[in-house]
Formats: structure tokens, sequence, C-alpha cells
């Protein structure tokens, strides 16, 4: 029999999740660290009016929080102060560290707390609680190494964001820059990127030694111009921030004995609304939903063992082993198996049913994946072909065709990459996915019209950006969410600010048009033939005909208003049909 733990040991941790979720367990989660510097010279106001440097960083901090919170609620996320007055971390081992706030996941409370420290008001709850000091970026490096290690759960990815607008924290002191090289190479596991603040900050003295160098081609380096704007700081760190995490590491099956290593990832996903969660209305805990299987006559509490699969087939009933229905499900291993090449012109636009995937190379996982997989993705862009695969995603999924379409590496004036190379995998549908619809048969447009309608499209063009039309509804949800968690008296307000940019602007259209669309009407709705466009339009597609008009003698007329059936022809709603009947009978009474 089997064993009772093999066979529950997930049912606790059981959620409910789509094919692109990240299953944290397996994958770990992600941490950030925020070191920022306390020194005096980070709460110095800018020219014009400029926030502080200490104010552009907490801003940050708290945009990073709330989409935290929302994107990925499961990372951990943690802040640190160090140059401080006053000392806070664990066990108190580091002097002029102040640790504001442990490695967990984002909350409500947390958010709370970055607010409190932006602003004017900010600054002066900084220096009451924390006070500006000696700085040794030594101590505050290894007591973010501890925060990593108390951490019990597995962690996937470390980040350590270094904000400051001092090139020489030490002041010189060639001692303490040693050892803050050598703890910063102990980091090895742990990315350390650096944002320098404005100031007259030169990276060469002393933060190239310790700042991390980019991963990949696609990463951001080492910036040597510091972030002058809020927005600038906001765009580096969101580049930094995320982990471009594969959703899947599989082998590209290029012939026999001949794999390589690739990542599948996701380039675009629909933004949906979070799963409700069930708690228990005692103390507001998750509910865990547990299955269990009892026999129906004894009552008894029936292992996995004890149960077997049946399908009815020519009036049989055929049992059989769960081992036996997996092997019937599965079709083949995880993986990509390369069928051959077709030209890109045999890839229809009809062909695209879903958002497509990208295919990049895990030199890490097989050595010489990134160079086989060059050569592929050269070969295929030179000879304008796509390559065919056979896809399985992971085990006992059904598998799918595959259409690699090569994409070239893309670089920018300053040599930064916009376009990543690889291959982006398209789904190909199966022969029951197209369908051939009867399409009614309806008069054709004169050129005058189209030339018209062309016209008018041209003038309403515009470069479409996806993140220029947010979702409403999702905005008013996770509005409502951060009301109800900050600010309880809120939720009255948010439907007033929340602005709609899916909602076509009449006005500004109106002025872009001009007569184009008058002119459209007339060339649609115009008198031809003595009829009109309306209505000819109407018998060309084989409208309903007009009805006839009916003669009814003056009889027959008061016979119809006494029973109260005179009806035709008269278009009534509510109570008017009794009041027009009346007046009917009180006239033809005279």
């Amino acid at each position: 029999m089997a064993e009772w733990n093999a066979y529950y040991q997930n049912e606790d941790e059981y959620v409910d999740r789509d094919e692109f979720e990240v299953d944290y367990k397996c994958a770990g989660r992600d941490s950030l660290v925020f070191l920022v510097d306390a020194s005096k010279e980070m709460f110095i106001r800018g020219e014009d009016g400029e926030p502080s440097p200490f104010d552009m960083t907490m801003q940050c901090v708290h945009s990073v929080y709330t989409s935290k919170i929302i994107s990925s609620d499961k990372d951990l996320v943690a802040l640190v102060f160090y140059g401080t007055e006053q000392s806070k971390n664990p066990r108190n081992t580091f002097e002029h560290v102040y640790v504001y706030h442990d490695l967990d996941s984002p909350g409500a409370r947390r958010v709370k707390d970055v607010d409190g420290l932006r602003g004017e008001n900010g600054a002066q709850v900084a220096d009451e609680t924390m006070g500006s000091g000696k700085t040794n970026l030594v101590e505050a490096l290894w007591c973010c190494s501890n925060l990593y290690s108390d951490v019990k759960l597995r962690l996937s990815y470390k980040r350590l964001m270094i904000f400051t607008c001092r090139d020489t924290p030490h002041r010189g002191d060639c001692e303490r820059d040693r050892q803050a090289r050598t703890k910063a190479g102990d980091l090895k596991e742990t990315v350390v990127p650096l944002w320098h603040l404005p100031g007259g900050f030169d990276v060469s003295l002393f933060f190239c030694d310790v700042v991390s160098p980019p991963e990949d081609e696609s990463e951001l380096g080492l910036q040597m111009e510091p972030c002058g704007k809020l927005e600038d700081l906001r765009k580096r760190v969101r580049a930094k921030e995320m982990k471009k995490r594969s959703m899947a590491r599989l082998n590209l099956c290029l012939g026999e004995g001949m794999n390589v290593a690739v990542g599948v990832y996701i380039t675009v996903r629909q933004t949906k609304k979070p799963n409700a969660v069930k708690l228990y209305r005692d103390n507001n805990e998750p509910v865990h939903t547990k299955t269990r299987l009892y026999h129906t006559q004894t009552g008894s509490l029936l292992l996995p063992s004890d149960t077997k699969r049946a399908q009815v087939y020519a009036g049989r009933q055929i049992v059989m082993e769960k081992d036996e229905v997996d092997v019937i499900k599965k079709f083949s291993d995880p993986g990509l198996e390369l069928i051959g090449f077709k030209p890109m012109e045999r890839l229809k636009l009809h062909h695209h049913l879903r958002s497509a995937l990208f295919i990049y190379p895990e030199e890490e996982t097989v050595t010489g994946s990134a160079c086989v997989f060059t050569a592929l993705l050269r070969r295929c862009s030179e000879r304008n072909v796509f390559a065919l695969c056979k896809y399985t995603q992971i085990r006992n999924s059904s598998p799918r065709f595959l259409a690699l379409v090569p994409q070239r590496e893309e670089l920018d004036e300053g040599q930064a990459q916009i376009e990543a190379p690889g291959f982006h995998g398209i789904f190909l549908p199966y022969a029951d996915d197209i369908r051939n619809l009867d399409a009614p048969q309806l008069p054709t447009a004169s050129d005058a019209q189209v030339d018209k309608m062309k016209e008018i499209v041209h003038k309403l063009s515009f470069k479409y950006r996806s993140d220029a039309f947010e979702n409403p509804v999702l905005q008013q949800h996770y509005r409502y969410l951060e009301a109800l968690a900050l600010d309880p008296m809120a939720p009255e307000h948010i439907e007033e600010h929340i602005e709609d940019h899916t909602v076509p602007k009449v006005k500004m259209i109106d002025q872009c048009l001009g007569s184009l669309a008058q002119e459209f009407k007339d060339l649609v709705f115009t008198l031809a033939s003595g009829k009109l466009g309306k209505e000819q339009y109407t018998e060309e597609a084989g409208g309903a005909e007009k009805k006839p008009k009916v003669e009814m003698s003056e009889d027959e007329l008061r016979a119809r208003v006494q029973k109260g059936t005179l009806q035709f022809g008269v278009k009534v709603t509510g109570t008017k049909k009794r009041e027009l009947i009346d007046t009917l009978k009180a006239q033809l009474a005279k």
C-alpha cells in the first residue's frame, strides 16, 4: 500500500495556479535589500526646490513596496540605513547600522512606515529616529549578509541596492575601503547594483570595485551618470528589482544526441484580479482545503491504493491503475524537439492563437548551448525561415507545435540593447482550431466611400502603447485594496479619481476629423435614384419589405375600438395605449 505522507504531502500548500504562475516552493523567492545612506549630505535639497536624495530614495522605495504587493507578494524586501547615529540590528552587533525593516514580505504596515519618511516631515522623523553619524560600509554589508542567512525560506535570487550621494563613504580611510571591497567580494551570490544620486559623484574612486558586473548583455551595468530625476531613478530601479525568471528550462533537441539547454520566458501576460482567499472568520487565517474519500457503506477512510480508475467502453467497465492512466496521458518528455524548417511566408497572421514565448539559451545548464543556439539563430535569420518544433511544457501536458521565429539583437545609438537575440515561439493551431464562417452577403462600398474612410483612418491613427491604457477595473480594484489597507476612510472617493483611458475622447476626435465625418455620412446616406441610401442598402441586403397599407371600413373600425383591439400601426408604451383608445372612443361617439 502507498505511504500516507507520500500521497497527501502537498495538500496543505495547494493553490489554484495557472500555467504561467511561478511555483515558489521549487524556484524559491526573490529577495531585495535597500541599503540607504543616512548621512547629512543625503538630506540636502537640490536647486529650484528639487527633492533631496533621501526623499527621492524613499519615494522610490515606496513605489517598489506597492508594486511588490501587487505583482509578487511572495518576494522578500528589507530596508537598511547605514551611517546613522543610532544602531538597531539583530543582536546589535553592528554600529551605525539601522535595520528599519527585516527581510520579509511587503505589507500595508511597511508601506505606511516608508510613507512617513517622505517629504520634509519624513526627514525630521528620520533625524529623530536614526540621526546621522559615522559611516562604516563594512558593517552595513555584513549586516545585510546576516539578513539573508537568517531567512529560513529558500531564496532563488538576492539583490542588494545601495543608494548614496557620496563617492568616498570612508573619507579616504584606506583600511576601511579595503575591508569593504573584501566584504563585497564575499557576497558572490548577491547582486549589488549602485544608485548614485546627484552631487559630483565619481564612481572610479571606490564603488567600481564594490558593485557587481552585469549578469548578461541585457542587464544594466554600472551607471556612470547620476540619477538626477526621480523618474529616472524609478526606471533604473524597476529594471533591476525584478529577475528575468524563466518559466521553464528545457532541452531543445536538434537531432539524435544533440541537445541545447534553453529557457522559456513570457513576454506578455494578461493581468487579472487575484484569486479570492477564503479566511476563517475567528482569526482571519487562510482556510486550506483537504479532500478525503470514504467508503459509502462502511464509512471507512480510503487510501490511494484502495481506489481505481474506470472507463466504460463497448458496454464494459475497464478498470485501470493510476500508473496506467499516467502512462496513457504521457505523450512525450518535457522539451522542444526540432521537426524541420519552413519559409516565413508559410506563417500567416491567422495562425496567432495566444501570446508567444521567448526562447533563450541557458549556458549554465549545458556548456556550449549559447554557441550552437547563436549559430542556429543566425542561419535561420539569413535564410528567412522559421524552425518548426514540438513543445511539451511539463509532464502529462498536451504537446503543441511552435514556430520559432528568429530575432536578431538590436542596439540603440548608445549601444544599449533594445531587442534581445532569441526565438519567438508562436503557437500554431490544430486543424479543428480553424473554422470557416459563412459571412452574410452585403453590398460593396464604392471607391469614393473607401477613399473617404481612408482619410478618416489616417486622421485618427496614432502610435499605440500598451502601457498608456490601464485597465480601469483593475485600477479601481487595487485602489480599493490600497485605501482599505492604508486609509479606511478613502474608498468613498476612489471612483472620482480614477480616469478611464479607454473611453474615446469625442471632442478631440471631432477636432481631428473636422468635416470628414459629415462628408462620409453624405456619401453613404445620400439621395440616390429617388431613394435614401439607407433604404437602398436595406433592399440590396435583402431586408424586410415595407408593410402595405390596410384599408378598413368605419363599422369595422368602431368594432375594433369597442373590443380594444385597435393596435395596428400605433406605437404605444405603458399607459399611453389605454389613453389613446379612450380618446378614439370619445371621438367616435360624437
